[in-house]
C-alpha cells in the first residue's frame, strides 16, 4: 500500500512539474513567407528559403519560442505578392509577414498589410518609398538613396576613375529610385551620363539598348538590376565590346553572375553592404553551412533574410505574454542593441535602415573585396 501511495505521489509531480511553466511546450507562432521560389530571380527566392529556415531552427531548437514558416512563392510579380499578402493577412494565425525580395513586390504589398495591421519585414527592399508607405513596412537591406550616391561618388568616381558613364535599368520601382538617385549623386560629381536606356522587368533582348550604349562610346556602364545581369553582361559579350569597364548596382555577390557570365563577369565591379569571406570567422562559418545546403555561396540577401528571422523572434519575445500582430510592430520598431549577421539594426521611424558599403569586383572568378568600410572617409 505505501509503494502504491508513493508511486501515486510521483505520477502526480510529474503531471505537476509538466503543467508549470518552466515544463510547458513552447508556443508556437506561425509567420508567412513570401519569396520567389521560381522565376528570374528564384536564385534569390532559394536563398530566402534555406536561409529563413535555418534561423527558425535555431530559434526552435533553443525551446523558448517555436516559428512555423509559411512560405509561398510570388514569382517576383507585385500581384502574386499582394495576393498572398492578403492571403495571409486574412489568416489570424499569421502574425507577420516575411519578404518579398523585390521593392516592387514589397510596394504592392504594402497597402493590404497597411490596412490589415500586419508586419511586412522584407530581407532586401530597398527603394527609400517603400517603408514609408505603412508604419507595418519594414526593410533592413539599407536604401537606395544610401547605396546608389555611394556607388557614384566612390565607385564610379573615386575607385574606377569613370567620366564616361552610360546606364542600363530595370524599368521597376527599384530600378527608378536606383536610377533617379545615381543620376542626381552623378551629377554633383561631374559624371557624364552619355546615354541612359530602360527595359521591362521580363525582357530577354538588349541588343537594341547594347547598340545604343555603345554608339556613345562609354568608358563604363552601369547595371541596374538583380536577376538579369548576367544575360546583360553576356550579350554585351557577345557584341564584341571589350573596351567598356561593366559595373553593377543591385545583385550583390550574386554566384548567379559567376556561374551563368563566366569569364564574361571578370572585372566586373559592384558595391554591397556584407561581403562574406575568411576574416569575418563567424560569417563564413554560417555561409559554409549554407553552402551545403544550398549548393552554392549566400549573397547578402539571404544574409539579412536569416536576420529577418531573428528580429520577429526578438519582437515576439519582447511582447511578453500578450504576443499580438500588433505587438510585434511596436518592439520591432523599438528594438535596440540588436546585432545580427549582417551587423546592428536598428530601424529609423520610416521602418528602414541605413547601411555602410563595400567595393567588391570579379577576379580569377571570384570575388574580391576592394574597400572596407571606411572608404567613403
Amino acid at each position: 500500500m505505501k509503494k502504491k501511495l508513493i508511486g501515486l505521489a510521483l505520477i502526480c509531480v510529474i503531471f505537476a512539474l509538466a503543467a508549470s511553466p518552466a515544463f510547458a511546450a513552447p508556443k508556437t507562432y506561425r509567420i508567412g513567407v513570401m519569396a520567389p521560389i521560381t522565376g528570374t530571380n528564384a536564385e534569390y527566392g532559394k536563398g530566402f528559403q534555406i536561409a529563413m529556415k535555418m534561423a527558425a531552427d535555431e530559434i526552435n531548437a533553443k525551446g523558448e519560442i517555436k516559428l512555423e514558416l509559411i512560405i509561398k512563392d510570388s514569382k517576383g510579380d507585385p500581384k502574386e505578392s499582394a495576393d498572398i499578402a492578403r492571403q495571409f493577412a486574412d489568416d489570424p494565425s499569421i502574425m507577420a509577414i516575411l519578404g518579398d525580395f523585390t521593392s516592387s513586390c514589397c510596394m504592392a504589398a504594402a497597402p493590404i498589410v497597411d490596412e490589415a495591421g500586419i508586419v511586412l519585414l522584407s530581407p532586401t527592399a530597398s527603394n527609400p518609398d517603400y517603408a514609408s508607405m505603412s508604419k507595418y513596412a519594414f526593410s533592413i537591406m539599407g536604401r537606395q538613396d544610401g547605396e546608389a550616391p555611394f556607388f557614384a561618388t566612390y565607385l564610379l568616381k573615386k575607385y574606377a576613375g569613370a567620366k564616361n558613364v552610360g546606364l542600363i535599368w530595370v524599368n521597376s520601382d527599384w530600378g527608378k529610385s536606383a536610377h533617379d538617385n545615381l543620376v542626381i549623386q552623378a551629377k554633383k560629381e561631374g559624371l557624364n551620363i552619355v546615354a541612359d536606356v530602360n527595359y521591362l522587368p521580363d525582357e530577354k533582348d538588349f541588343s537594341s539598348a547594347i547598340a545604343k550604349l555603345r554608339r556613345e562610346k562609354p568608358d563604363h556602364i552601369v547595371i541596374m538590376d538583380q536577376g538579369l545581369v548576367p544575360n546583360i553582361i553576356n550579350q554585351i559579350a557577345q557584341a564584341g565590346w571589350t573596351d567598356v569597364r561593366i559595373t553593377t548596382l543591385g545583385p550583390g555577390t550574386s554566384e548567379q553572375i559567376l556561374n551563368l557570365s563566366k569569364k564574361n563577369a571578370e572585372g566586373l565591379l559592384l558595391t554591397t553592404p556584407f561581403f562574406i569571406d575568411a576574416d569575418n570567422k563567424p560569417a563564413k562559418a554560417w555561409a559554409d553551412r549554407f553552402a551545403q545546403i544550398a549548393g552554392f555561396f549566400p549573397t547578402v540577401h539571404p544574409a539579412c533574410a536569416y536576420d529577418t528571422v531573428y528580429l520577429i523572434a526578438a519582437a515576439i519575445r519582447n511582447s511578453g505574454d500578450k504576443v499580438t500582430r500588433e505587438s510585434i510592430r511596436e518592439n520591432l520598431q523599438n528594438l535596440k542593441g540588436f546585432v545580427g549577421l549582417t551587423g546592428p539594426i536598428q530601424f529609423n521611424p520610416a521602418g528602414d535602415i541605413f547601411r555602410k558599403y563595400l567595393i567588391v569586383a570579379v577576379e580569377n572568378g571570384k570575388f574580391v573585396r576592394k574597400t572596407d568600410y571606411e572608404y567613403a572617409k
